[in-house]
């Protein structure tokens, strides 16, 4: 158990010290100058982290998928217009389109009562304080450590955007992109090949709808029933899920890809080897990646708002 302990912590202070350095690289503010930082809810909120915890425990006793269901959310969330929170925003024609109805997230995002919840308590805790696009980023961090992956200090700060993009939201990245569609999506955001593997990684728990995988709907299945994405240890978040793409049982078209594509070889396949057979420098990467996900485009100082539901801007009268 000390060894173990010794271990969780070691990784902790490389995760750590890897975002620093990352951070530092890559200047650590937004569009706006003002930075994102670890401890921005230290004084105005110092339980925010907690409570968020709170919310996410209980909600996964009744239904296991949640910790997957919510960093998908902070993903589609920072790949439309940075992270600003437009993923929750339900339709208010004809101002706001909601991006919720576009091909990948209708009827596949999910949890987005969980968010509510959360954001009820938080405003019971700290009323006025705690964006929802932040409130994202935490459950991503907090849905990760509880299914037994990395630790990180998340950096925080991010204002609510007043907007939506559907048309951005109609070219999230899909199950089954090429390799050079996907590293162009990724690209786009400063996210390199490390980073693709990486967060494709998040694959390594959660289910997804047989229509999408690679072997479709067997005989009897509707297209809407679910597969584990990783069908070794389905609920935990480990290293299993690139051990599955080596053994040709990706689950995904756009994981497949990351091996078989004929530029693979000198791109994407070294790392998925790597992260297959070291737990903890995928563990590293993909906290590090994360980060940089988190600070795609954030509105911070006084762009946008602290929306008080996160399915409505306030400027609208709720």
């Amino acid at each position: 158990m000390a060894a173990a302990s010794s271990r969780s912590a070691s990784l902790g202070l490389l995760v750590a010290a890897h975002c620093a350095l990352l951070l530092a690289l890559a200047g650590g503010a937004s569009a706006g100058g003002v930075a994102l930082s670890s401890t921005f809810y230290d004084a105005s909120c110092p339980t925010a982290y907690d409570v968020v915890r709170r919310v996410i425990q209980n909600a996964r006793v009744s239904d296991p998928r949640i910790p997957a269901s919510l960093i998908r959310l902070h993903f589609h969330d920072c790949f439309v217009q940075g992270c600003d929170g437009s993923l929750l925003l339900d339709d208010d024609l004809p101002t706001i389109q909601t991006e919720k109805n576009v091909l990948a997230n209708n009827n596949s995002a999910r949890g987005f009562p969980v968010v509510d919840d959360i954001k009820a308590a938080l405003e019971h805790a700290c009323p006025g304080i705690v964006s929802c696009a932040d409130i994202l980023a935490l459950a991503a961090e907090i849905s990760v450590e509880l299914a037994g992956g990395p630790r990180w200090s998340g950096l925080l700060g991010r204002r609510d955007g007043t907007t939506t993009n559907v048309e951005s939201a109609n070219n999230l990245p899909s199950p089954f992109d090429s390799l050079n569609v996907l590293q162009e999506k990724f690209r786009n955001f400063n996210l390199d090949d490390t980073d693709l593997v990486a967060l494709q990684g998040a694959h390594t728990f959660g289910k997804v709808q047989c229509q999408f995988t690679r072997e479709n709907c067997t005989a009897g299945q509707r297209e809407g029933d679910l597969k584990n994405l990783d069908q070794v240890t389905p609920d935990l978040f480990d290293n299993k899920y690139y051990g599955n793409l080596l053994e040709g049982r990706a689950q995904l078209p756009s994981d497949e890809v990351m091996l078989s594509d004929p530029t693979a070889a000198a791109t994407t396949a070294p790392v998925v080897q790597r992260f297959a057979g070291n737990q903890q420098d995928f563990f590293r990467n993909f906290a590090a990646s994360m980060i940089k996900m988190g600070n795609i485009s954030p509105l911070t100082g006084k762009d946008g708002e602290i929306r008080k539901n996160c399915r409505r801007v306030n400027s609208r009268g709720y």
